[in-house]
């Protein structure tokens, strides 16, 4: 893994990408239109060394005509006109003799162009032009300001593109050193730390600052849930412990009497306490089962059914009645932990519902979901608490004095989300309560 130190910055890596694709392409560009030029050029420069080559020959021709031999030949036309296209010439007739060749004919270089000499539509002989500097170097001229063009253009591209790959890569980098620097901030302990709206950027960096500061609100949640679970174990032990210690210390003092009634009070406090152990491990055990669940292909009616079979007799004995109404919804699911959540909304709603009331326990298939839903005649939920019910340890105002932990719908919620499922609650005040779970079918 490469350290920090070792790692360009992204704005600058951005900036030598766009610099470098700006050159590659002036380059690509600048050879294609240097090669196509080129061809043009000297098939331009070919074409016009034809035609004064040909103007040398028609020159000639005209003379020659004139002569009748080349003897008597006049070549100062040709020569001049030559002279002045920066050109010699040499001329050679049918039979090969040279009849005329110019002083630096033979001490230039450059391009040579044949020409036929033809008089009376017949042959006569043949001019060979050699262009010198002038017209013959023009192309090379040609090629070299274009090069140096090419060149030039190539340098302001560089230029422009390392301004604009400047400003784009810091348009696009600022919010990502925002997003670091908000990432250490809540690393560091700053919990309010937030991205927030990301001026300039991209759909995806704003997506991500969004998930980002969810996260954060998520994580700050969870730290005062932690906090809250802390002083709510600390208060529900403070007042058994406090009540027990006063107890025994009367005892040991030997203010009160060790009577039945005074054993059997500090007995209830011990209970208590234990209830509380069991319920705090059956919600560690429900959090993590969550994580580790054992899903098999179940049938959410029969786990309801075991679930009401195993308390019927509470609801006998508290004059409930249990109506079912149970179709077959399959699932994938654990059923140790399935039938947990079952006991417990069952267990809730007859804790809440008085005698002569009715728990109403169904499941059915909706929407490609199995769906099971407890409904009570009882005391309902306040709105105001609602939102509260599945927190750990939450208790909110009982008409009906009904006691309890606060834990029970907090393990059912845990184990719900485990299995991949939502739960929601329908309540009315004085009418009743609606729970419904919705989980994956089979």
């Amino acid at each position: 893994m490469a350290r920090q130190s070792d790692t360009a910055p992204l704005g600058m890596r951005l900036s030598l990408a766009f610099v470098a694709v700006a050159l590659s392409a002036v380059a690509l560009l600048s050879v294609l239109t240097a090669v196509f030029a080129a061809t043009d050029v000297d098939q331009l420069s070919q074409a016009q060394r034809a035609k004064l080559s040909q103007a040398v020959a028609s020159v000639l021709a005209a003379s020659r005509a004139q002569a009748r031999s080349w003897a008597r030949t006049d070549f100062m036309s040709a020569t001049d006109l030559a002279s002045k296209i920066g050109a010699d010439i040499k001329v050679i007739d049918v039979a090969g003799t040279v009849v005329q060749v110019s002083p630096g004919f033979t001490t230039t270089s450059g391009p040579v162009q044949r020409a036929p000499v033809v008089v009376g539509g017949r042959r006569v002989a043949t001019v060979t032009v050699q262009f010198g500097p002038g017209l013959g170097t023009a192309d090379t001229r040609l090629r070299t300001e274009f090069w140096r063009a090419i060149a030039g253009a190539a340098g302001l591209a560089a230029l422009l593109a390392l301004v604009v790959a400047i400003a784009v890569s810091r348009h696009l980098t600022r919010p990502v050193e925002r997003l670091i620097e908000v990432a250490n901030a809540v690393g560091g302990g700053d919990r309010s730390a937030r991205v927030g709206a990301l001026g300039g950027g991209s759909t995806e960096l704003a997506n991500l600052a969004e998930t980002f500061d969810e996260m954060a609100d998520a994580l700050d949640r969870q730290e005062q849930l932690r906090r809250y679970l802390v002083a709510d174990v600390a208060h529900e032990l403070r007042t058994p412990v406090a009540v027990l210690q006063a107890g025994h210390e009367a005892l040991v003092d030997g203010v009160v009497e060790p009577t039945p009634v005074q054993l059997a009070s500090l007995r209830d406090e011990v209970l208590r306490l234990a209830r509380m152990v069991d319920d705090l491990q059956t919600l560690a055990a429900a959090e993590a089962a969550a994580l580790q669940l054992t899903l098999r292909e179940e049938d959410l009616a029969e786990m309801a059914a075991t679930a009401a079979d195993s308390l019927a007799g509470r609801f006998e004995s508290s004059q409930l009645a249990l109506e079912r109404h149970l179709d077959r919804a399959p699932v994938r699911a654990d059923a140790r932990w399935m039938h947990q959540v079952i006991t417990n909304l069952l267990t809730n709603a007859a804790k809440f519902t008085p005698a002569g009331g009715r728990v109403m326990l169904s499941t059915s298939l909706d929407d490609g979901r199995a769906v099971l839903s407890v409904a009570d005649t009882g005391v309902g939920i306040p709105a105001d608490q609602l939102p509260h019910i599945f927190e750990r340890f939450w208790r909110g105002t009982n008409p009906t004095g009904a006691g309890g932990s606060g834990v029970g719908l907090a393990v059912v919620s845990e184990l719900v989300r485990g299995h991949g499922g939502e739960i929601s609650v329908d309540s009315t005040a004085g009418e009743g309560t609606v729970m419904v779970v919705s989980l994956p079918t089979a």
